[in-house]
């Protein structure tokens, strides 16, 4: 292809691109600038910090322990037992006549229930069974007891005693004698009588939850009225000084022995704690 050149077309071409490129560059300094927004910050609001409620201990029922025991000693009625905390009689006019020194008690307290168990040291087999309580019978059911133990409820078929616990009702106490299948065996009479004189060795197996009021103090001695009956303490083992009519508490966890004296004076109110706003 052959050009054509003049110069007046030349300056024509010249003044047209310095116009366009003036243009451009205009445009470009005058065009609308999109600048990048940050996101907005949101407004920092605070969560209403709820008061931590105070986590309780799980309930324990008062009384309650358990205790194993040897015999120590017997005489009629009247059974002696060693046990890690001091001494535990069980006296019965109707049973407890064959107990011996080759066998082991262990007993359960929980409320107004009570489960005693007489073992062959030897090899743990059962000789008695003992469930004392108030009679709560099965729903639906009028020849059946439900019963509190230390495994779980049980259930108690009234058999062939039907007849001498027809004047019972629900609520009235109750000891029945059950063998290893929970078949009532009998119905006996029978107490028992706790002395806490020391405290258990390391690692007995001693679960005591027991509170009461001082009755009577002699020598070294608190003798403190309790659900269970008249229970005596010895001083030695941690009571500090107490007065009669003045309520307490005795724990027992294994080896360790907590005694809590209770105020016998009404709590004074605390002011409520003020809203900090």
């Amino acid at each position: 292809m052959i050009g054509i050149y003049h110069p007046s077309l030349h300056r024509l071409q010249h003044c047209i691109r310095g116009t366009f490129y003036a243009a451009v560059i205009v445009g470009t300094l005058l065009g609308p600038v999109h600048a990048e927004e940050s996101p907005a910050t949101p407004a920092m609001t605070s969560s209403p910090v709820a008061d931590t409620p105070a986590t309780g201990e799980p309930a324990t029922i008062d009384p309650s322990f358990t205790l194993r025991g040897s015999v120590w000693r017997t005489k009629a009625g009247i059974v002696f037992l060693r046990t890690p905390i001091g001494l535990l009689s069980l006296s019965s006019k109707t049973t407890l006549k064959d107990l011996k020194a080759s066998h082991e008690v262990r007993l359960w307290v929980h409320g107004r229930h009570t489960v005693v168990e007489i073992r062959k040291r030897a090899d743990g087999s059962l000789v008695h069974r003992y469930l004392s309580g108030p009679i709560t019978f099965a729903a639906g059911d009028p020849k059946t007891f439900q019963w509190w133990g230390p495994d779980g409820d049980l259930t108690i078929q009234l058999s062939t005693e039907d007849e001498r616990l027809s004047s019972y009702h629900e609520g009235d106490l109750l000891t029945v004698e059950v063998d290893d299948a929970n078949s009532l065996r009998g119905v006996h009479d029978l107490q028992f009588d706790l002395q806490i004189s020391q405290a258990p060795p390391a690692g007995a197996d001693v679960q005591l939850l027991l509170s009461g009021t001082v009755t009577k103090l002699k020598s070294n001695f608190v003798f403190i009225r309790t659900p269970i009956g008249l229970v005596m303490l010895n001083s030695k083992i941690g009571i500090p000084h107490v007065k009669v009519g003045q309520p307490l508490t005795v724990r027992i966890d294994q080896e360790h022995v907590t005694v809590t004296l209770l105020s016998t004076k009404p709590a004074t109110p605390r002011p409520s704690a003020a809203t900090i706003r």
